[in-house]
């Protein structure tokens, strides 16, 4: 009884102390307006429909993972809240690399991204180290993220936000895992966003016709998105503009 009475102590004054020293995690803000679902109407004049299956991500994540190496994140380095103290700093040093990789899969868990039920989710497995006190440890688990997308017209860019839902660790102290929940999640929120998932540039048309010495230029107005069962379909609008004398006369 007296153990299970000091753990619940330790349990508390380390979730306090972990807000206390290192702040709330709060995610970048990321530009733009959150994408909507298609208007119950159907889609106006100059839309275009894109289906992005899930098979397609599975190839990219696994690409990455295969070709480019498991993507890494430092847990230093992080700005620290207005109320840290040099408790931080002291965390991140004496040698331990503080950091946090992801991997294809561990604890169970496979590093995926799912269009389900309205939602675009994505299980993280990882593993890393951090320095608390002079104590490098190491530590390994997942997060369960959401990802929000946001459409930015001025920069005609499709952003993705990702919302860390839950971190579920292994093997770490109970005192200590608050501390490492914050720093996995600091690193998540502060490292990965904003997703720059489609640029300006890939979302704009230019048309050449040449028989009326013109351009016909075609700029997104608005992007919809529906998550199906294992895909997602991306509804993009275009206004229209037509410019003469821009092209060379042959």
């Amino acid at each position: 009884m007296r153990y299970v009475i000091v753990l619940l102590l330790g349990l508390i004054v380390g979730a306090g102390g972990a807000v206390f020293f290192l702040g709330i995690p709060r995610a970048k803000s990321t530009p733009g307006t959150q994408v909507q679902a298609p208007e119950a109407g159907g889609d106006p004049a100059g839309t275009v429909v894109v289906m992005l299956p899930n098979g397609f991500v599975q190839k990219f994540l696994a690409t990455v993972f295969q070709d480019l190496g498991a993507p890494s994140f430092q847990l230093a380095g992080i700005e620290p809240a207005a109320n840290s103290t040099g408790i931080e700093r002291i965390a991140f040093q004496q040698g331990c690399t503080n950091t946090i990789t992801l991997a294809p899969e561990g604890s169970n868990i496979k590093t995926e991204v799912q269009f389900a039920n309205g939602r675009i989710t994505a299980p993280l497995a990882f593993s890393g180290s951090y320095n608390l006190l002079g104590n490098c440890m190491q530590f390994k688990g997942w997060a369960q993220t959401s990802i929000q997308l946001r459409f930015d017209e001025g920069s005609q860019t499709v952003y993705g936000q990702v919302n860390v839902e839950g971190v579920n660790l292994e093997g770490v102290n109970p005192i200590a895992n608050n501390f490492v929940t914050v720093f996995v999640r600091n690193a998540i929120d502060q490292r990965v966003n904003p997703l720059e998932l489609i640029k300006g540039s890939q979302l704009q048309l230019m048309i050449p016709v040449r028989a009326s010495n013109g351009e016909v230029k075609a700029r997104v107005k608005d992007v919809r998105a529906e998550m199906l069962d294992g895909s997602l379909k991306m509804h993009i609008s275009y206004e229209f503009s037509g410019t003469r004398g821009q092209q060379p006369q042959g």
